[in-house]
């Protein structure tokens, strides 16, 4: 998912009109709540996922199959992060995702996006979780149970999570993307100075595994062609800072330069790891330069992985808050309801994030599913259902309209099939990692970050 790079700050003018959709206090909500909390999420959205993933993903596509999804998959969440920017354009009453459901589908549609919304941001919160644990037993080679790692590292996050108001520490995401980034860059060049990578054999002739072509089976396509996918289509979280910019109008402007920027990195990054690991890409891949250079990406990378768990949490517990309070004085009010409801939300849902995580203990998994899932309807199918509400009369038009009224009938479909057929990969591969081995058990104190390599 990738991060949004968009002038504005929460001090700049906010487009205040009420959407006809809200009552007063829902909106002032939305105001407080959502936008403040895009504004900080706006900018570590790649956060867990900025540790390349895409290597692994490579290894079933080949380099070519794999370098053709980055590009194809970039072109395709920016196309459709510009409908949505265009159609809140001509609805200025909606400010996220949800409100566009409402639009074009009535309750039922944005109760179902919501419902997405909340599932996407606790299981990236797990995400989030299995990182720091990851982390801190590469930093202390395995000193203690993972699961205790796992635990500390909902606690850290569901604390730092649980401040109500994040605004005035937006400074600290750019510390933690700034973190994360250096952490992957490290390991990037690591691997070209080592003379096989980590987890290969270390005595003998091997194979490295690097195929420009491959031929995956369905399940193997399908899981890494869904863990590419997501790594840049989180675009509906910029809707809510659209209001925030002083000129709207430079939306596209800073689309492009943020999807430009996030392409390039994610392409030339995952090429050159899978060029020099080729199958031997480590799990998590922070190791593949081996355990000296490990340990300094990780020491780097620690605040990032934290900082990106906790505004995923914070981002669900505050729609989760926002909803139980709505149309209450408790909603804005600092009352024992309010504060009791609002630390509920946040650790309720950190407590579901460490076992969301310690169940599918391995990344690559876990943000496959949070793609086919989540972001699959969201990123493909809606944005192609908002598009056919302003334009359903194109199926009458001239030959160039009918083709783009087909086409966004394709988006829908597509997204949809990539919901179905990357969950049902998805499930196959976790149990089939349970099968081998991969993954010992739910709850497994083994060491999640191989130290012993």
């Amino acid at each position: 998912m990738a991060a949004v790079v968009i002038p504005g700050t929460p001090d700049e003018k906010i487009d205040s009109k009420p959407p006809s959709i809200r009552n007063e206090s829902e909106t002032a909500s939305i105001n407080e709540g959502e936008l403040e909390s895009h504004e900080v999420f706006k900018r570590t959205e790649d956060g867990v996922n900025f540790r390349n993933v895409i290597p692994s993903a490579m290894y079933s596509l080949g380099a070519l199959g794999g370098a053709l999804s980055v590009v194809g998959w970039s072109f395709m969440n920016t196309y459709t992060a510009i409908i949505q920017g265009d159609f809140k354009t001509r609805h200025p009453e909606c400010h996220t995702l949800a409100d566009m459901g409402y639009t074009v589908g009535g309750v039922w549609l944005k109760e179902i996006i919501g419902a997405l919304y909340l599932i996407a941001f606790v299981l990236c919160a797990g995400t989030g979780i299995i990182g720091l644990s990851t982390g801190f037993n590469a930093l202390s080679d395995h000193a203690a149970c993972t699961v205790w790692w796992a635990f500390l590292s909902t606690v850290i996050i569901t604390i730092a999570a649980s401040i109500r108001t994040l605004r005035n520490i937006g400074w600290l995401t750019w510390v933690g993307f700034l973190s994360i980034f250096t952490a992957v860059l490290i390991v990037v060049v690591g691997v070209t100075t080592v003379d096989r990578p980590a987890a290969a054999p270390q005595t003998g002739e091997f194979d490295l595994g690097y195929h420009v072509i491959a031929y995956p089976t369905f399940v193997e396509g399908m899981t890494a062609t869904v863990t590419i996918f997501v790594s840049s289509a989180g675009t509906s979280a910029f809707l809510p800072v659209i209001s925030e910019m002083k000129n709207p109008r430079d939306y596209r402007k800073a689309l492009y330069i943020c999807m430009g920027l996030v392409l390039c990195t994610y392409l030339s990054f995952s090429l050159v790891v899978y060029r020099w690991t080729g199958q031997w890409v480590a799990n998590p891949s922070l190791g593949s330069a081996g355990g000296t250079i490990k340990k300094v990406s990780y020491g780097i990378g620690l605040i990032g992985l934290a900082v990106s768990g906790c505004l995923y949490q914070h981002v669900a517990a505050k729609y989760l808050f926002v909803r139980i309070l709505r149309n209450t004085k408790h909603l804005q009010s600092n009352t024992l309801i309010h504060w009791g409801t609002w630390l509920g939300c946040s650790i309720g849902l950190g407590a579901v994030a460490f076992i969301l995580a310690e169940s599918i203990a391995i990344f690559n998994y876990l943000l496959a599913l949070v793609g086919s899932i989540c972001f699959a309807p969201m990123a493909i199918s809606i944005p192609g259902i908002l598009w056919l509400f302003d334009f359903w009369h194109y199926r009458t038009g001239n030959l160039w309209q009918r083709f783009q009224y087909f086409f966004h009938w394709f988006l829908v479909i597509l997204g949809l099939f990539i919901t179905v057929g990357g969950t049902y990969s998805t499930i196959l591969a976790i149990k089939d990692a349970y099968a081998t081995g991969l993954i010992g058990s739910a709850f497994s104190c083994a060491d999640n970050s191989n130290s012993g390599h």
